[in-house]
C-alpha cells in the first residue's frame, strides 16, 4: 500500500509517498480503509523537527494525525465495529508511528475511533476530526464555559477558530471572532456575534472577555490581560514563547493560561459526531488535494490565510 512518511527532518520536500507492506490489526485494534486525512499543526511541527522529544529521531516517521474512512477489518476482541463501518478517529499524537493517517490503511486502537457522522463525506468528516474534538475539549473541558458568557476565539478562520466559533454559540456564549476582515461574512454564518479584523485591532482595544481560545500561541499575555475577573483563556497555538507565558500564568489562578494536547478517544469522538448530527457543528473545507500531493498542502498550511481545513483525500492506488 501507499503511505506518506517523513524521511528526514525539514520542509515539505521530505515528505515522500512509500509502498509499505499492509498492517493488520492485532488484540483490540481496527484496520481502517483510509479516504481521507487533513494537515494540521501537529504534522508540520513533527516534520520540522521541532519535537523530536516525541517523535524520536528514528525513520520514516508516519504523517497524518487523523482519518475518516471504513474498517476494513478488526482485531480479537472487537466488537463495536463490523467491516464496513464508516469511522473517524486519530492515531496517537504522543507515540511514534511509522504509518500514520496519509495512508492507504492505517491500524489503530479501537479506542481511537468512533462511527462517523452518516451524513459527513469522508473530506467533510477529516476536517472535523482535530478540530471539532479540540474546539470541544478547551470549551467544555478546560474553561467550562457558560451560558451568556463573552467569548474570543483568536485565529477564529483556521480549522479549530471555525469549530470553536460555532459550539461557543451553540453552549450559548457570545462570540467575538478575531480574524482577517474578509472571512467576517463565515464567521457570522457559523455563529460569530462579532467579527474583529485582526490586521487593524489590538488587545488592547478589546474586551473584557469571561473566555479566551487562542489558536495563534503569541502574545499570550495581552490577551490574558483582556480576561475579566474569574475569566478563563485556554491556548492550542503552542510555541517557545507560549509555553513561557503559559507557565507565568501560573501565579493568576483562574486567569492562568491553560493549555492541553488534544488527544480524544471514543467518547470525545462520539461527542463531536452528536454536535454535527444536531447541527451545531459543520465541516469548512478550505481546500482538497490527492495523496500524491501532500508536500503541496502542508506548504498551503504554513503559508497561512487558511479557511477551515486543509483535507487531503487518499484513493486506494493513489500514485
Amino acid at each position: 500500500m501507499k503511505a506518506v512518511q517523513i524521511m528526514g527532518f525539514g520542509t515539505a520536500d521530505v515528505l515522500r509517498i512509500n509502498d509499505v507492506d499492509r498492517p493488520a490489526p492485532g488484540a483490540g485494534e481496527v484496520l481502517v480503509s483510509v479516504g481521507a486525512t487533513s494537515v494540521n499543526g501537529h504534522d508540520v511541527i513533527v516534520r520540522s523537527g521541532e519535537v523530536k522529544m516525541m517523535s524520536g529521531r528514528r525513520f520514516p516517521i508516519g504523517v497524518g494525525l487523523d482519518f475518516a474512512g471504513t474498517v476494513a477489518a478488526t482485531g480479537a476482541g472487537v466488537e463495536s465495529y463490523r467491516v464496513g463501518d464508516r469511522v473517524w478517529g486519530m492515531v496517537h499524537p504522543r507515540q511514534r508511528h511509522s504509518v500514520a493517517g496519509a495512508a492507504e490503511y492505517v491500524v489503530v486502537s479501537a479506542n481511537r475511533v468512533a462511527h462517523a457522522p452518516a451524513d459527513l463525506s469522508s473530506v467533510e468528516a477529516a476536517s472535523l476530526v482535530v478540530a471539532g474534538a479540540t474546539a470541544l475539549i478547551a470549551l467544555r473541558d478546560s474553561v467550562h464555559l457558560a451560558d451568556g458568557e463573552r467569548v474570543l476565539v483568536r485565529g477564529a478562520a483556521g480549522g479549530v477558530g471555525t469549530a470553536a466559533v460555532q459550539l461557543a454559540h451553540s453552549m450559548g456564549g457570545h462570540v467575538t471572532a478575531l480574524a482577517r476582515d474578509r472571512h467576517a461574512g463565515l464567521l457570522t454564518d457559523l455563529g460569530a456575534d462579532e467579527v474583529l479584523d485582526y490586521g487593524s485591532t489590538t488587545s488592547d482595544q478589546i474586551g473584557p472577555f469571561d473566555v479566551i481560545v487562542d489558536t495563534v500561541g503569541s502574545e499570550l499575555n495581552c490577551y490574558r490581560s483582556r480576561l475579566a475577573k474569574g475569566g478563563r483563556m485556554v491556548t492550542v497555538g503552542l510555541s517557545a514563547s507560549a509555553l513561557g507565558a503559559i507557565a507565568a500564568s501560573s501565579v493568576h489562578g483562574s486567569r492562568r493560561i491553560r493549555t492541553f494536547s488534544a488527544n480524544p478517544e471514543t467518547s470525545v469522538l462520539r461527542d463531536v459526531a452528536d454536535l454535527v448530527t444536531s447541527g451545531s457543528l459543520r465541516p469548512v473545507v478550505d481546500s482538497v488535494y490527492p495523496l500524491a500531493d501532500i508536500a503541496t498542502a502542508h506548504q498551503a498550511f504554513e503559508r497561512g490565510g487558511v479557511v477551515g481545513k486543509h483535507v487531503v483525500t487518499v484513493p486506494r492506488s493513489s500514485v
